[in-house]
């Protein structure tokens, strides 16, 4: 008899657990329609009109000016996320997105060859784990008033794109929504009145563009317990979708730690999440420090590398947040452009 020892104990049991991860994530494969597809390489440029209304300059690396699309492409980015907001303001930086900029944009990634992913805020300005304020026109509805305005709203928009020639490929419902959204009917606290905001969203999404994927988008992907409490409710409150979206910022984290101290926890978590809810997954959100081009640059392709190693080709692809928006016009640190109107050298990751 072969002697039995602790360390063939754990050898056996990660093999065992290997194997019913990878089990598990090709059983997604059968219900996804996004596994012949390439993997995505996209970017999040909804700030790109305002840039370009007040004058910012997009340069190649020769230094002359061009569409910052030609640059994205030439980068690899094959992409496009847009946020889009119900009845924004005129605030350069937190207002437009509304749904006309929304189907302009998509149709210009549409005319450079680029999938388009459609991220429904459900707010007139930015939604996220600290504030998912309902828009100001759904104020004071009752909850049957409010599951039809989320439904109106999102076939409107998924609709128009439609009849513009758009197909997006993806659309979220909410964005960053691990604490809920459209507070206070949509919180977290109240997970039967999440679920029905979201199957509203759902629903409208398929019956306007029925080969549309639906995200659920958690932030903190390295986070396996946020990941799972959420899920977990989701699922027992028959919440629909057909993706799984996260974010990943190293630099949001507590103590703005390097990357390299989180990157094994995105991909243990990437994996679970795929072999537990029969997802495919997606990092739909990244970025590092600007200043740190060389650091973030890393990063990039080590995100990249752990979503393609999602068994079964499960993981679908990794966005950068505002890689064009440069601090210089943002105030925002994490983009991967430089004042010069040059994308700095961490957008070559996705070469």
């Amino acid at each position: 008899m072969q002697h039995i020892t602790t360390r063939n104990i754990f050898a056996a049991a990660f093999l065992v657990s290997a194997a019913v991860t990878i089990l598990a994530c090709k059983a997604v494969k059968a219900v996804s329609a996004n596994n012949n597809m390439p993997f995505a390489k996209g970017a999040d440029i909804s700030w790109l009109p305002q840039m370009e209304a007040t004058g910012f300059t997009f340069y190649d690396d020769q230094g002359l000016p061009v569409d910052c699309f030609a640059i994205l492409k030439k980068h690899g980015i094959n992409a496009i996320r847009l946020r889009t907001w119900v009845n924004p303001d005129s605030d350069r930086a937190s207002g437009h997105c509304s749904a006309a900029e929304t189907v302009a944009m998509a149709l210009r990634a549409k005319k450079w060859g680029m999938r388009v992913m459609i991220d429904f805020h459900y707010s007139d300005s930015w939604a996220d784990p600290g504030k998912q304020k309902k828009p100001a026109a759904w104020e004071g509805h009752d909850f049957k008033t409010l599951l039809n305005d989320v439904y109106s709203y999102t076939f409107m928009v998924m609709k128009t794109l439609k009849d513009s020639g758009i197909t997006p490929a993806w659309a979220q419902v909410g964005n960053e929504t691990a604490s809920g959204m459209i507070y206070p009917e949509g919180s977290t606290s109240n997970w039967p009145g999440l679920a029905q905001l979201i199957n509203k969203g759902y629903d409208a999404i398929k019956a306007a563009s029925p080969n549309t994927q639906v995200i659920l988008h958690v932030d903190q992907g390295n986070n396996n317990g946020r990941f799972r409490r959420w899920f977990d409710s989701a699922t027992a409150h028959n919440a629909r979708y057909d993706i799984i979206g996260l974010s990943y910022y190293p630099y949001w984290l507590e103590g703005h730690p390097d990357y390299t101290l989180s990157i094994d926890s995105l991909g243990n978590n990437l994996n679970d999440i795929c072999a537990r809810y029969h997802k495919t997954v997606m990092v739909v959100e990244t970025g590092g420090e600007d200043y740190k081009a060389q650091n973030t640059y890393d990063m990039l392709l080590a995100v990249q590398k752990k979503v393609h190693g999602v068994p079964s080709h499960q993981g679908l692809g990794v966005f950068y947040w505002e890689p064009e928006g440069a601090s210089s016009w943002s105030h925002y640190g994490l983009s991967a452009w430089g004042a010069n109107g040059k994308p700095t050298k961490a957008l070559d990751a996705f070469k």
